[in-house]
């Protein structure tokens, strides 16, 4: 009986082994995970036209999600390998909450498709508000730009209802006015404090470093009341004199955008605000002076406060897009504005929701020592501050 079982075991393996064709042999079985990909090419520009944008990232998702990613160079040139087929590629600064284009393309297999101008030009979603300075014009360097902001005053920033309608505050050097508004600043203070806590952004330059740690018009030494940053995170004092002093950018990506890494920044007034002690777990700083190492330029994206009401700011309420973390090869971490349709996809290949380093809801702070006027004698730091303008 155990020989017959054997038997018809082998009939079995020998029927089987007659009914595979040839075309069905293992060693002839191959699966093409070949991706066709073309290349999509432009170059990113502001608003109007006038100035190229570097930094700026430039990225696409195949059907599965998958992010094909790049950066624009100093001269805003970009060349992105995409997957072939119809496609919509993003353009973003910053994370993309406020300066975003999408265009609709078409990538064909091993062929270049080359975007023109009017394709390209970097919009701008973010509503965008500033105070009348002294002696900055930082509203001039955003019209320059091609986009726009209104004007408001200190009585705007004392009313939550006002300041809640932008994205971003610009604090030109002497809008502060002190003594003329002294009483407006408790809401002032506790205002901004709603307004970064909840996603708002807001840049300050030299005096107006007091908007942020409190003083009158300026700062004269730390822990002055007032202000809705930490005492404890930045000191700055009107120490500063008049000249030119070197100066080295401190970041990777800003160094990228800009396409130079030394600079000399002419402070052509004495008193400047000289930051003077800060929590470098709080601030990054891009700019530094190359002598000494002190900051010239920081930002922070971890402010957080107790008791913060949560208030919706700026266009966020009413836009389809939601921040992402996500990872590239490499293990590098960059923070985009996505559909949020596509959240969930993303999600499931590993993407995070929020940015990818400071606290999930809070806004950019920048500050700059130097001045931002347009028409003064401020060389290569005026690029920075489009840098600026285009990144918070």
């Amino acid at each position: 009986m155990k020989n017959l079982n054997l038997f018809f075991i082998l009939i079995l393996l020998l029927s089987l082994g007659s009914c595979r064709s040839d075309s069905e042999s293992p060693a002839e079985i191959t699966v093409d995970n070949t991706i066709k990909t073309g290349k999509i090419s432009g170059r990113v520009m502001s608003q109007n036209g006038n100035k190229s944008i570097g930094g700026a990232s430039v990225f696409t998702f195949d059907e599965k999600y998958k992010i094909y990613y790049t950066t624009s160079d100093s001269n805003g040139n970009f060349t992105l390998e995409a997957p072939v087929g119809n496609h919509t590629i993003h353009i973003q600064t910053g994370n993309g909450s406020n300066f975003r284009t999408e265009i609709s393309a078409t990538v064909k297999d091993n062929e270049t498709l080359s975007l023109n101008a009017s394709q390209t030009k970097l919009n701008q979603v973010a509503k965008i508000a500033y105070i009348k300075g002294n002696y900055d014009k930082i509203e001039d360097i955003i019209q320059n730009l091609g986009y726009n902001a209104t004007e408001i005053t200190n009585a705007d920033l004392a009313n939550i209802t006002t300041i809640a309608q932008y994205d971003i505050i610009f604090l030109n050097c002497g809008s502060r006015n002190y003594n003329s508004n002294q009483s407006l600043y408790p809401a002032i203070d506790a205002n901004l404090a709603v307004f970064v806590a909840n996603g708002g952004s807001i840049y300050a330059s030299d005096w107006d470093v007091a908007y942020l740690v409190g003083g009158t018009d300026n700062t004269t030494s730390c822990s002055l009341p007032g202000g809705f940053v930490p005492d404890t995170k930045l000191c700055s004092t009107n120490t500063g004199s008049s000249g030119i002093i070197p100066a080295t950018v401190n970041s990777a990506g800003l160094s990228t955008a800009l396409g130079f890494n030394t600079l000399n920044i002419d402070f052509d007034l004495g008193s400047w605000q000289k930051i003077t002690n800060y929590d470098p777990t709080y601030w990054e700083v891009l700019v530094k002076e190359t002598s000494s190492n002190n900051a010239l330029m920081i930002r922070t994206n971890h402010f957080t406060a107790t008791g913060i009401p949560a208030t919706p700011i700026g266009n966020a309420p009413n836009t389809t897009f939601t921040t992402v973390c996500i990872t590239l090869p490499g293990n590098i971490q960059i923070s985009l504005s996505v559909p949020t349709a596509a959240v969930p996809y993303l999600v499931a290949l590993g993407a995070t929701v929020g940015p990818c380093s400071g606290s999930t809801n809070s806004g950019y702070i920048y500050y700059t020592s130097f001045h931002n006027h347009a028409t003064g004698n401020i060389g290569n730091a005026g690029v920075i501050l489009q840098y600026v303008i285009l990144n918070l």
